[in-house]
């Protein structure tokens, strides 16, 4: 038990994300300007949350009402914390790169997007963007200091909205009931000639199962690599918003200068070494290596992580983090700092006596861990 507890502390940190600013054709609207967002950055896991719509305890929102004209470019940006970095050389800012999976943008047509409810409301989808070549658009995301583009279609009808923009991150979606879903409502009004009011209409809750392919799965490959194992990556919901003469595209996002960035919270670079549950290796990697405490530990080829497990607990997480099976639910409490979340960890009697057994032979016997 004691190396599932070391495991689960690993496992455990916080690496969440809130969507609190809009971008309009590059400029930027103001933090938290006409954006409804809690303080919390807790994920939902229920797809029949009452609140699935635009998320629970909201207590950031002000009356700004964004004006979008159809057609524009807009940008949502994703911090860690309410204002960004949770601290200087934040890993996790915007959200930690393990947290690979889709977003997508779905309007519901209101009277007054100041003040409306999201009770019974019907929404559309207007864009979507998932795995392309073995990018996610969380990549994406993360790539551009924050900012998720979208284009919004150019035969929107004129009127108020509410804008739901959702992130699903698939780090534990093998399990069904862990996929992490990540949403905040903006309130805009579309203005132009559009003449579309939408179509697919779907409710929140109700659009979403917990068996969907898109949100009961495992996205990575025998490599321990997310790449859904070479195979197309199915998002949920539906089909977005098609104008007359084609389809609406799924826009890569534009350079970090497309739209103003938040001003820079510090490099993952320097002398320092990795900060403690910090990234410290991975292919693409870029940031410190070195260690000021604990060991860096390699979940897989794309992340390491910083953890103060021994070499036994290192190679028994690296272990048991790659193999799907039977869930147990773990809880606890990290140190000061760090949030208490329940986390699910994957294992079985076999896997448990398959993983001590590897893990305690040296590195140089055959076999052994590496």
């Amino acid at each position: 038990m004691k190396a599932f507890t070391l495991v689960s502390l690993a496992a455990s940190v916080s690496a969440h994300s809130i969507f609190q600013k809009v971008s309009v054709n590059g400029v930027d609207q103001g933090q938290l300007k006409g954006v409804r967002a809690p303080y919390s950055n807790f994920p939902i896991e229920n797809v029949n949350h009452p609140d699935f719509a635009c998320n629970t305890n909201i207590q950031l929102r002000d009356n700004t009402v964004i004006k979008v004209p159809a057609g524009a470019r807009v940008g949502a940006w994703w911090g860690h914390e309410i204002g960004g970095a949770a601290g200087p050389n934040d890993p996790d800012h915007p959200i930690a790169a393990s947290h690979k999976g889709p977003i997508q943008v779905y309007l519901a047509k209101v009277n007054n997007a100041a003040n409306a409810g999201t009770s019974g409301l019907q929404w559309f989808k207007v864009a979507e963007q998932g795995l392309n070549n073995g990018v996610w658009a969380v990549d994406n995301m993360i790539s551009n200091g924050g900012w998720h583009y979208f284009d919004m279609p150019s035969c929107v009808a004129p009127g108020h909205y509410l804008m739901r923009v959702e992130l699903l991150a698939l780090h534990s979606a093998s399990v069904r009931g862990a996929a992490q879903f990540y949403m905040e409502c903006a309130q805009i009004e579309i203005t132009g000639s559009g003449t579309n009011t939408g179509s697919n209409f779907v409710s929140f809750p109700g659009a979403y199962t917990a068996d969907h392919p898109g949100i009961l799965v495992s996205i990575y490959d025998l490599q321990g690599r997310p790449t859904n194992g070479g195979r197309p990556y199915t998002i949920p919901g539906p089909a977005p918003l098609t104008c007359s003469g084609g389809s609406n595209p799924n826009p890569q996002p534009q350079p970090t200068s497309a739209a103003p960035n938040p001003q820079p919270t510090g490099g993952n670079g320097g002398g320092a070494g990795a900060p403690l549950y910090g990234q410290c290796g991975g292919q693409g990697y870029t940031g410190p290596t070195t260690c000021a405490q604990g060991t860096c530990v390699a979940s897989n080829q794309w992340y390491s992580m910083l953890s103060p497990l021994s070499f036994f607990a290192s190679h028994m997480l690296t272990c048991l983090s790659s193999r799907p099976v039977p869930p147990i639910n773990v809880s606890m409490r990290l140190g000061k700092g760090h949030e208490h979340e329940r986390r699910r960890i994957n294992t079985n009697k076999h896997l448990i006596f398959t993983c001590i057994y590897f893990s305690i032979l040296p590195p140089d016997i055959p076999g052994g861990s590496t």
